[in-house]
């Protein structure tokens, strides 16, 4: 998506949500029209760049086959045609933000303007294979609930700025940035996201309904079985398991167990 579209994004944060559900269904909707199935199509929105700014995209996993809900086969497939796929989302896209901000935005003849020179420009889109499922795992990973720097980029904190490590893609060399506290605590910020937003979300044949209505004959046709639901791992057995340690375990080597809560006296004052 062009930087052009950011500042949009940023300021009506709303429409990030929707952004998800339009990249899904573009990938459906041209996976149809040239193959006939219904994918498997897995989305994980992302937010920043490497200078911590304000870089929405989407990273979207889609599976190398379908369901012909017709036929009640799986049809195999590997091309994707990365430029008709960047004619649909940039149609797509421009279409929803003049829909959806032309009735909110007081000066729509800029915007009109703004989308006319984006809808004419090329747009990035890359397209990667994954080799198997761990290397897809690995992908994910790297882009679901983590911080939007990591600990080891951050080169020094002072009390009045912080200094850290960018990969700049122009210069294709590391280079160092300097903010002050202020500006550093305001870039994290426009990388939080909003309540109730999801970290990934499932579409085509993964969406709750097709998942629902259609997993037991997707198994079938892949010649899979079904694995049952694991068992939620407890706050406990993830300390001990990371860290060794058992958080409800005291110096003395005694379990603790809840007794109670003491109120909080300024509280009981008021009351």
């Amino acid at each position: 998506m062009p930087n052009a579209l950011w500042p949009l994004l940023h300021q009506y944060r709303e429409l990030l949500h929707d952004l998800a559900a339009l990249g899904a269904s573009v990938i459906k909707r041209w996976v149809h029209a040239y193959y006939g199935v219904t994918p498997i199509i897995v989305v994980i929105p992302h937010t920043f760049g490497r200078r911590l700014n304000f870089h929405p995209h989407l990273h979207i996993l889609v599976s190398a086959g379908g369901l012909d809900k017709q036929k009640s086969n799986w049809v195999h497939f590997h091309h994707f045609d990365k430029y008709a796929l960047m004619y649909w989302w940039r149609f797509a896209v421009v279409r929803y933000l003049a829909e959806v901000l032309g009735a909110d935005i007081e000066n729509t003849g800029a915007l009109d303007e703004t989308l006319k020179q984006q809808s004419k420009r090329a747009w990035n889109i890359h397209i990667k294979r994954f080799s198997s499922k761990s290397h897809f795992l690995r992908y994910a990973g790297r882009y679901l609930r983590r911080p939007p720097i990591a600990e080891h980029r951050i080169i020094s904190v002072t009390n009045h700025q912080v200094e850290f490590w960018a990969n700049d893609l122009k210069l294709k060399a590391w280079v160092r940035i300097k903010v002050s506290l202020e500006e550093f605590l305001a870039l994290l910020i426009q990388h939080v996201p909003d309540r109730y937003v999801n970290g990934i979300r499932y579409f085509g044949l993964l969406s709750p309904a097709g998942r629902h209505q259609l997993s037991t004959v997707l198994f079938a046709l892949l010649g899979q079985t079904q694995r049952p639901r694991p068992k939620r791992v407890s706050f406990e057995q993830l300390i001990v398991r990371n860290f060794g340690y058992s958080p409800f375990i005291d110096s003395h080597g005694q379990r603790m167990r809840w007794v109670g809560r003491n109120p909080c006296p300024a509280l009981a004052g008021a009351s």
